[in-house]
C-alpha cells in the first residue's frame, strides 16, 4: 500500500489508499491517527485526492479529536493502583500474590490473583483471558437479543469471533456471514456494545457504508448516532 499526501493550509494529511471491490469511496481516520481511503478500482487517483482535499477540515478535526485521547492514555503495567474498565465502569486494580490464578470484581476493585505477582506480562494475559471470557458471554447475549429484532428483515445468526484489534471495534464479512468483535469492547458501556454489534449485523444485509445501510441502521436503532458519540469518548 502506498502513502499519499494532501496539503491543507500548514497541515499535511498522509493517507493510505486501499483499492476495494466496492461502489463508494470511504475516508476513515483511525484512533492511531492514520488516515485510510478505501476506494473502488474505477475511481481515478485524481478524483480520490480531490475528495480528500474536500474533506480535509473534517480529517484534521478527527485527528485532533483522537490526539486528546492519546494524551490521556499511558502504558499499563498491570500493577496495583492502576485504573481499568469493565462495561463502562472504572475499577482500581489490585494484584494479589496467590497459589492459583483468578480474576474477579468486588466493587470498586478488580482483583488479579496470580502466582507471579511481579510479572506484568503474565498478569496482563490473565486479565485479558478474563476479559475474553466475559466478552464471549456478554456479546452473545446482546447479539441474540438484537437478532430477534432483525429476524423479520431476513438477518440470521452469523458466526461471531472475538479478537484484539488495534483500530476497529468490529468488522463484518457478509459473504462468509461472520462478525469479528474487538475484545476491548467489553470495557465499554453495554449500550455502546449494542451499537457496535447492531452496526455489524446490519452489514450482513447492506455490506457497504451507503445510504441504504445508514437508513436501515436508523430504522432498527434510531439513537445509533448518540451511542456512537458515547463510544468515541470511551477511554480504555
Amino acid at each position: 500500500m502506498r502513502k499519499y499526501i494532501v496539503r491543507y493550509g500548514r497541515n499535511k494529511i498522509y493517507f493510505v489508499l486501499k483499492r476495494r471491490d466496492r461502489r463508494t469511496l470511504v475516508i476513515s481516520v483511525l484512533p492511531d491517527l492514520s488516515v485510510v481511503v478505501s476506494a473502488p478500482h474505477t475511481v481515478t487517483l485524481h478524483d480520490i485526492i480531490k475528495k480528500v482535499k474536500k474533506h480535509s477540515r473534517w480529517i484534521i478535526d478527527k485527528i485532533e479529536y483522537f490526539k486528546t485521547f492519546q494524551l490521556q492514555r499511558s502504558p499499563k503495567r498491570y500493577i496495583s493502583g492502576e485504573t481499568h474498565y469493565y462495561l463502562g465502569r472504572q475499577y482500581r486494580l489490585k494484584v494479589v500474590k496467590s497459589d492459583s490464578n483468578a480474576v474477579n470484581i468486588n466493587n470498586p476493585y478488580l482483583y488479579i490473583y496470580t502466582t507471579r505477582k511481579g510479572d506484568s506480562n503474565y498478569n496482563r494475559r490473565l486479565l485479558y483471558r478474563w476479559y475474553r471470557e466475559k466478552a464471549m458471554v456478554k456479546f452473545d447475549v446482546i447479539c441474540q437479543a438484537l437478532l430477534k429484532k432483525l429476524k423479520k428483515y431476513g438477518i440470521n445468526s452469523p458466526v461471531v469471533k472475538i479478537r484484539i484489534m488495534k483500530s476497529r471495534w468490529g468488522s463484518c464479512n457478509s459473504y462468509k456471514q461472520t462478525i469479528i468483535l474487538n475484545t476491548e469492547l467489553i470495557k465499554a458501556p453495554s449500550h455502546c456494545i449494542e451499537y457496535v454489534i447492531m452496526h455489524e449485523l446490519c452489514h450482513i444485509k447492506h455490506p457497504n457504508h451507503n445510504r441504504q445501510f445508514y437508513d436501515f441502521l436508523a430504522l432498527v436503532m434510531p439513537d445509533w448516532v448518540d451511542r456512537k458519540k458515547k463510544l468515541e469518548k470511551v477511554v480504555l
